[in-house]
Order: structure tokens, then C-alpha cells, then sequence
């Protein structure tokens, strides 16, 4: 903890804290006490001499006059207590604002600065003992000093009555919490009175929020003028500096009296007076990182890395770097996926914004400080040793030379003669240059691969990490196994077999849970389940153990591969936990796809819709616009279930304008699925087989590998059922090979379900249902078997065994009501309408709204008493086809007779009167 009296502590440009440019910019150091009683040595640091004084200021006069304005005694009446805000960046002057008020300040005034480090009450304790130094009374204050009513008491104790004291407190957020609540709380009470006038001085750098009271005003100090930068530049100098030098430095510092005094103090001598032509910038970037190294370092880690990283996508190509003041800009996507391909969590992005050290407009992150956005990018203590034994800054010498030495750079990059040239042209770079360099293109790979697999054509994304991997194969061979993992998740999604294998032959090298999950997905991509089992089961076990949401990602897509979908969703549910408390936003959308697909696959509809649902916002705010995709495409599946037709054509459309340009496969095949179950839902058998054929046939233009044998027995019910039974049979045959394999739950139920549905006799039928409903009681999906029990009560009516079909009917709409599944509810209800059971709900006129345009003129024909050969005529189709139209009218209306329909139609006719 600083504590410092009237004089207050600014070094320009050496502490990092700032400076608002003083006659010595170097450092001010005083000791606590009231105004007038603090003696203050001031120290140039350039010509070594010393002299006593008040701080100065240059270019901060109207600043000055507002806060002496505020505060003047004119200002309210005894007692009420005020409080000011300022707010300025690192080195233009906050601090010495502070220390200058409080000499102004015809009281008493303190000064006490941010704490070293943050123990309870550690910054009332010191502003306590700044007003009482020695002696009980300080030690009764700071036992009294607990909450907002303690401070009121402890000032009331060390004050004395009936006067005026301005306490001025430096970097008040950084200050310790339990402090902060108390004087917040204390500022805040309404019409705080008291035998003593205390007003408060508060300042904080900007992006660090100011809990005083409510309209407090606020006094911004903003860049100097041209006229005060200049002045700021004589004192610093001593006059030294020729005259195209200063122009030079003024435009280069932009007004920012930090980096204008801390760049002075740098320049050799022989620049400064013109004598000795400078080399590139003249504030460069070691000024800026010393400048604003006490914010980056008050940052939190993620966030300085997070900085760093944007900072890095900002700079551009050529070596001197934008013009001052220019904007520091860059796509967030590009700055996100460079900070994911180094590791570098992005979930501090939301926090840097609202501490205003990032704008993010539209799709584009800025600087609003373009000196901070250099310093950011510029190294810092983290990535290389930045002092000298001695402990004064490596770059910076202990005594400027009268002329600067070559420095290394400038040596290699003009050769002292043509030859010289020539062998660095032939050679190249030195072999650790070159390995750098190799490096750093595998990175800057890596960073394009990611914006592909978040937003772009997915085999763009394959193919750039299969080069990042080839180029830092042998530099860093674990990022290297990482890119390989990366480029066979982009061709997953692309639903390339061939890209996945090649992206799985790792290096031998890798070890682990890495090598049994790579061998595991290679076993299973090639038809080897007895493979795939042991090394997957491996990675799902370690998983089980771990809690690292990355490992636990990889756990959960290892048993959807083995078909556990119950420990697929537990595991994606754990790393979802973990993920929200590490508050890793950019892997939500990843884990919530997995998780809303792991839930469709155990039949769990309506927590299938909930994840997808958030995984889709979560998506939208990260900017990953292909997981979007994938979320939009499972809510069209759960609204296929649940019967609501406009959000499955709404999100299949959605997931379709995204999934098809971007090659995703997996989207594109979930959606038409989705589609084509709402058509199967609705009576629409033929449109369904239509849609769904080339998703269950094999090859390059077929659906997506992984989904294909899924959607079989749908195709498989909607082929039955529109006279393509061939097809069906030659789909099942295919089917049964898979559900062989082990590989899914429910596939010898659904198996035997298809097995009855192309069964050529009844009694064959029978047995293969029986089969089905014996192989669900293990297939652990309730959905699936509710249909099973659907389609069997269906055939048993059709048979004219209405009492035995009622049972099956009876349980498959309880469990389509329980999963809300309405539009296979409310066909079971008709189904059990035409048994003559109760319990099915009467269609309502306005039900017909639902029917297609064909179904509507076909429904109108019968209601007229027009027969399915007159209707056939009358619409040049077959009979046939009238006669499957009005079977799709009877499921969709749940009726069972032209007499029912007939009486619909009158109600329809009779409500659009009335």
C-alpha cells in the first residue's frame, strides 16, 4: 500500500501508472500527512539535480479548474458530504491530478494509493492511519472502520469538528473489497451529514468501473493539445530537443503525456538534439509496454493473453506499424480462432469489453486506445526475461551513449557488401530463425482452420489443419496431434470417410488416450466394432475419472461412437458443468451439439430441444456459425416429433441455407431427416420415401456415414407404406449387417419392427412384432418402442382385431404424449377412434387448415359425395393415389369415415359463416 501526502507519487513512464507530464517526470516521493506539512523532493532523473515544489501540470487546466470548481466551498453546505470521479489512463496524469488538487485544497487533504495487495480492510486501515499516523486514536478508528456506518464513525473520531478535509483515494477499484463495499455504501446513503465536511477525490484508470454514488461527477482527462504536449516536451527535455525532432515526437506521442516523457527519457542524446539520425519509430514498443504495464499487469492472466492474442491479429505486415492514432482493428473471428489454435481461453473477451479496453462493432474487435493495442502485442515479462541482473530494464542503458551503437537488426538487414547479401540470400535464416518462423505458420494455419470450422466450408478448415499438422509435425508435435484431430473433426462433419482416416494416422510419437481414441475411431470408421470397443471404452473410462472439459468432450464422442448414448449424455453434461465454471464460452456450442445429439439418440426429445436451444444462442455469441447449423438441424428433428410443422420447415431451412455451402454433411442429413419425418407424421408416406432415399443409400453422394443406418427404419416405414417395398427390403438387408455390429441399442428392435412391416404373411408379421417389443425392453429408447407399439395396434386394426390392437394403440399414445410427441399422438388417437375405443380426441373444424392444398380439394370432392373413381377423374390421378390422399386426410383429422368427414366439412362451411 502507497500511502502519500499532499505531494501524492507519479513516475512518468517508469511505473507504468502515468503521468499527467510534471517539471519531474520522474518521481515525486513524499509521507503521509495533511497539507503543509509534507516536504516533497522532486528529481529530474536527466541532469541530476533536485528541487523542491508543487507538481505541475501541462495541458490539464481546465481539468483542474472543474475538480477545483467541484469541490469549492461554495459547493454545499456544511456537512454534506461530495464525492468527485476521475478518470485517466495509463501516464496521462491521474495521480498527479490527485496530488495537486490536494495541495490546492484550502483544508486538509490525503492522498492514499491502490493496495499492494488484497487483504480485508487493508484500504481502510491505511487511509486510518494516514489521518491519524500514531496513537490509540488510529488504532479505535480502524477497529471501528466495518461497514458504511464504522467509516462515518472513524472519520467522525480523527477529523476534527467543523472543518473541510478532501481525501483523495488513487485506483479505488483495485482497492480490497471488504474497503470498497464500506465506502461505496457510505457515499451512497442520502443526506449523509456530520460535524465534519469530508469530500472525496476518486480516480481509476478507464475500463474499471467507479461504484460511487449515483450522478457523481465525472472529470475525464483527455489527451493533451498540441500547445500542452509541447510544453510538457521543453520541461522534459530541459529545451534539447531540435525542432524536427519535437515535431517528430508530438505527432508520434499523439498527446499522451506518458508516452511523450517516458519516450524523452529513452532517447539517446545524439537523437534527441538532432545529431544522430533515429532508426525507425521513435516511440517504439518498449515505451508503450512500460508505459501500460501497471494495467496489463492488473489484468487477470486469461485476459492479458486474450489481449495479447488481438493484439497480434491487429498488427499490421509492415514493419513500422500503423500511424499514430490510427485504429487497431481486426475480424473477431480471426482474433477467437487464433487465440483457440494457441489455447487461449476466449471467454475474457466479454469481460475486456466492458472494462472498455476493446469495442467489438459488428464483426470487428477495436482498440479504442491504439497505444494499448501496441502495448498488448508488444513482449512483456511473460514471454522473455525483460531486466538485467542489475534490475533497470535490459533496454534501456544505465547511461545514454553519445551515439547509438548498430544494433543487431539493422546489421543483418543491410549487408556491408553485395556478397555478404548474397550468401544471407542463399542461406537464409539461421536454423532457430527458421524454426520460429515454421512455427508461426503452423499457427497462423491452425488460426485459419478454426475460422473455417467455425463459419466456412468445413473441408476449407480440413485442409488447413492438415497442413498445420505436416509443418509443425516435427517443431510441436503436440500441436501438431492436435491439428490432426482437428482436420478429422472437419471431415466428420463433412461426412468424408477417406479425410478422417488419413487425419487419424498419427505420429508414433502419440501416446495415450490421443492413440486409443484415433484407434478406436479408425476401427469403427472401417466396419471393425470387435476393434473399436476396447481402445474407445479405454478413453470413455478415463473420461469417467477426469474432469478436464476437453477430455471429457472426447470421452462423451467415444461412447456416441459405441452407441452408449447414457454415458455419451453424462459426460457431455459433465463437461458442460465444467466448461460454464471455467467459463470457457467458445467450447459451449462444441458441447452442447454432442450433448442435444447424444439426448436425440436416447429418444429424450424435449432435453434434446433444450440443449440444442442453448447450444444455438451459445453459438450466435461466439460467432460459430456452422454449430449454429448443427442446432438448428436437431430442433427441426424434435419439432418433427412434437408435430409443429412451421419450426421444422423454419429450422431445416435455416440449417440447410448454412449446411449446404458449407459442406456439413451432418447438418444437411439431420435436417432432411427432420423434413422428412414431418412428412411421414403427416400422412405424407410417398414425399417422405422420396426424401429420404438418398440419405440411406451408400456412396459419396448419399447422407452423411454416421447418420445413414439411422434413418433406415424411417425410410423403411415410409417405403412400406407408398408400394416401394423393394427398396425398403434391399434397405433392411443392409441395416441388419449394421445392427450386428453392437453399435446402437435400439437397432434389433427397429430391425425386427422393419422385418414386420415387409413381413409377407400375417402371421410372420405378428411374430416379428412380438420380436421387436421383446428386444425394446433392453433397448433403452421409449420413443422407438412407442412406435413400434404404433405401428403394430395399426396393423392389428387393419386386420380386424380392434380389441387386441387397443392395448398397443393405448400404450403408444400415453408414451407420445409423455415424450410431447403431438403428431404421432394424435395418429395414435385416430388409430384408436376407428377401434371404437374413447379416449381419442374429436378433430375440430378449424384442423382442416393443416391439410395440403390436394388433401383439402380431395376432402371437399368427398364431402360433395363424389367417389375416389369420380375424384380421379375430376383431378387426372389415379385412384390409387386419391385413395393413399385420403388415407393421409383420415390420420391427419382423426376420423374414419366419409360420414365423419362430411360432417367436418359442414362445421368448417358453418364457422366461416357465422
Amino acid at each position: 500500500m502507497t500511502v502519500t501526502g499532499s505531494s501524492g507519487q507519479d513516475v512518468a513512464g517508469t511505473t507504468g501508472t502515468g503521468t499527467g507530464g510534471t517539471v519531474c517526470p520522474t518521481g515525486t516521493i513524499g509521507t503521509a500527512g495533511p497539507t503543509g506539512t509534507t516536504s516533497t523532493t522532486s528529481t529530474t532523473g536527466t541532469t541530476g539535480t533536485t528541487a523542491a515544489g508543487p507538481p505541475v501540470l501541462y495541458g490539464r487546466e481546465a481539468e483542474l479548474a472543474a475538480v477545483s470548481q467541484l469541490l469549492s466551498p461554495a459547493q454545499g453546505p456544511l456537512g454534506a458530504e461530495r464525492v468527485v470521479c476521475v478518470a485517466g489512463g495509463p501516464g496521462e496524469g491521474r495521480s498527479v491530478l490527485l496530488a495537486r488538487a490536494a495541495r490546492d485544497f484550502p483544508g486538509a487533504a490525503y492522498v492514499v494509493g491502490a493496495p499492494g495487495r488484497q487483504v480485508p480492510w487493508s484500504g481502510a486501515r491505511a487511509l486510518l492511519a494516514a489521518l491519524a499516523p500514531s496513537g490509540a486514536a488510529g488504532s479505535r478508528a480502524a477497529r471501528l472502520a466495518r461497514g458504511p456506518e464504522g467509516i462515518a464513525a472513524a472519520l467522525a473520531s480523527l477529523l476534527p469538528e467543523g472543518g473541510r478535509v478532501l481525501l483523495c483515494l488513487d485506483d479505488f477499484p483495485l482497492w480490497d473489497a471488504h474497503s470498497r463495499a464500506a465506502f461505496t455504501a457510505h457515499w451512497r446513503a442520502p443526506g449523509r451529514r456530520g460535524p465534519v465536511r469530508a469530500d472525496w477525490l476518486v480516480a481509476s484508470a478507464p475500463g474499471r468501473p467507479l461504484p460511487v454514488a449515483a450522478g457523481a461527477p465525472l472529470v475525464r482527462l483527455p489527451r493533451l493539445t498540441r500547445a500542452g504536449a509541447r510544453a510538457l516536451l521543453e520541461a522534459v527535455s530541459g529545451g534539447r530537443s531540435c525542432p524536427a525532432v519535437a515535431e517528430r515526437l508530438l505527432d508520434e506521442a499523439a498527446g499522451h503525456p506518458g508516452v511523450l516523457a517516458e519516450t524523452v527519457l529513452r532517447l539517446p542524446s545524439g537523437v534527441l538534439d538532432g545529431t544522430v539520425a533515429p532508426r525507425g519509430r521513435l516511440v517504439d514498443d518498449g515505451v508503450l509496454a512500460r508505459v501500460y504495464a501497471g494495467l496489463l499487469g492488473a489484468l487477470p492472466a486469461d485476459g492479458r493473453r486474450l489481449l495479447r492474442v488481438v493484439a497480434a491479429a491487429c498488427a499490421p505486415a509492415e514493419a513500422t506499424g500503423p500511424a499514430p492514432g490510427a485504429p487497431y482493428r481486426t475480424e473477431a473471428g480471426t482474433a477467437l480462432a487464433r487465440a483457440r489454435a494457441l489455447r487461449v481461453p476466449t471467454e475474457a473477451l466479454d469481460g475486456l469489453v466492458a472494462a472498455g479496453l476493446l469495442d467489438r462493432r459488428g464483426d470487428t474487435l477495436v482498440f479504442p486506445d491504439p497505444f494499448l493495442g501496441r502495448a498488448a502485442g508488444a513482449a512483456t515479462g511473460e514471454d522473455r526475461g525483460d531486466r538485467s541482473p542489475a534490475g533497470r530494464p535490459a533496454d534501456r542503458p544505465a547511461t545514454p551513449p553519445a551515439s547509438p551503437a548498430p544494433s543487431a537488426s539493422s546489421v543483418s538487414s543491410a549487408p556491408s557488401a553485395p556478397h555478404e547479401r548474397h550468401r544471407a540470400d542463399r542461406l537464409g535464416p539461421p536454423p532457430v530463425v527458421r524454426a520460429r518462423s515454421g512455427a508461426a505458420r503452423g499457427r497462423a494455419l491452425l488460426t485459419r482452420g478454426f475460422a473455417a470450422l467455425a463459419s466456412g466450408p468445413v473441408m476449407d478448415a480440413h485442409e488447413a489443419f492438415t497442413q498445420a499438422a505436416k509443418v509443425l509435425r516435427d517443431r510441436e508435435p503436440a500441436e501438431a496431434a492436435d491439428a490432426r484431430f482437428l482436420a478429422m473433426e472437419a471431415a466428420w462433419a463433412a461426412g468424408d470417410v477417406g479425410a478422417c482416416l488419413a487425419a487419424l494416422d498419427l505420429a508414433p510419437a502419440v501416446r495415450g488416450t490421443e492413440r486409443a481414441f484415433a484407434e478406436g475411431l479408425r476401427a469403427a470408421l472401417t466396419v471393425r466394432p470387435d476393434q473399436a470397443r476396447t481402445p474407445l471404452s479405454r478413453v470413455v473410462a478415463v473420461g469417467s475419472v477426469r474432469d478436464e472439459p476437453r477430455l471429457l468432450l472426447r470421452a462423451g464422442s467415444a461412447a456416441l461412437v459405441l452407441g452408449d448414448v447414457t454415458a455419451a449424455a453424462r459426460l457431455h453434461g459433465r463437461a458442460l458443468v465444467r466448461a460454464r465454471a471455467e467459463q470457457r464460452a467458445s467450447l459451449l456450442p462444441r458441447i452442447l451439439e454432442h450433448l442435444a445429439y447424444a439426448e436425440l439418440r436416447a429418444g429424450r426429445y424435449a432435453r434434446a430441444g433444450h440443449a440444442a436451444g442453448e447450444g444455438l444462442r451459445a453459438a450466435r455469441a461466439t460467432g460459430q456459425l456452422n454449430s449454429a447449423a448443427h442446432q438448428h438441424a436437431v430442433l427441426a428433428l424434435v419439432a418433427s416429433v412434437t408435430g409443429d410443422g412451421p419450426s421444422v420447415a423454419e429450422h431445416a431451412e435455416r440449417a440447410l441455407a448454412i449446411g449446404r455451402p458449407h459442406g456439413l454433411a451432418q447438418a444437411v442429413t439431420l435436417a432432411e431427416w427432420a423434413l422428412a419425418r414431418a412428412e411421414l407424421g403427416g400422412g405424407l408416406a410417398a414425399q417422405a420415401a422420396a426424401r429420404l432415399a438418398p440419405l440411406v443409400r451408400p456412396g459419396p453422394h448419399g447422407g452423411h456415414f454416421a447418420l445413414r443406418m439411422l434413418a433406415v427404419p424411417c425410410f423403411v416405414e415410409a417405403a412400406v407404406a407408398s408400394g416401394r417395398a423393394a427398396e425398403a427390403r434391399a434397405a433392411t438387408e443392409e441395416y441388419a449387417l449394421w445392427a450386428g455390429c453392437g453399435l446402437d441399442r435400439p437397432a434389433p428392435a427397429q430391425l425386427a419392427r422393419c422385418r414386420a412391416l415387409l413381413a409377407p404373411r400375417g402371421e410372420e408379421t405378428g411374430r416379428w412384432f412380438g420380436e421387436a417389443l421383446r428386444r425394446h425392453e433392453d433397448g433403452g429408447n421409449d420413443f422407438e418402442r412407442a412406435r413400434t407399439l404404433f405401428a403394430y395396434g395399426t396393423w392389428l386394426r387393419r386386420r380386424r382385431r380392434p380389441g387386441e390392437a387397443r392395448g398397443p394403440l393405448r400404450d403408444a399414445l400415453v408414451t407420445f404424449e409423455r415424450a410431447a410427441a403431438e403428431g404421432w399422438a394424435r395418429q395414435a388417437r385416430a388409430e384408436l377412434r376407428a377401434t371404437g375405443a374413447a379416449g381419442g380426441r374429436p378433430a375440430e373444424p378449424s384442423a382442416l387448415a393443416g391439410l395440403t392444398p390436394q388433401q383439402q380439394r380431395i376432402a371437399r370432392l368427398v364431402a360433395d359425395g363424389a367417389t375416389n373413381q369420380e375424384i380421379a377423374a375430376r383431378l387426372s390421378l389415379s385412384p390409387r393415389t386419391v385413395d393413399h390422399h385420403l388415407r393421409g386426410v383420415y390420420a391427419r383429422l382423426q376420423i374414419r369415415s366419409r360420414v365423419e368427414l362430411s360432417a367436418l366439412m359442414a362445421g368448417a362451411e358453418a364457422e366461416a359463416r357465422a
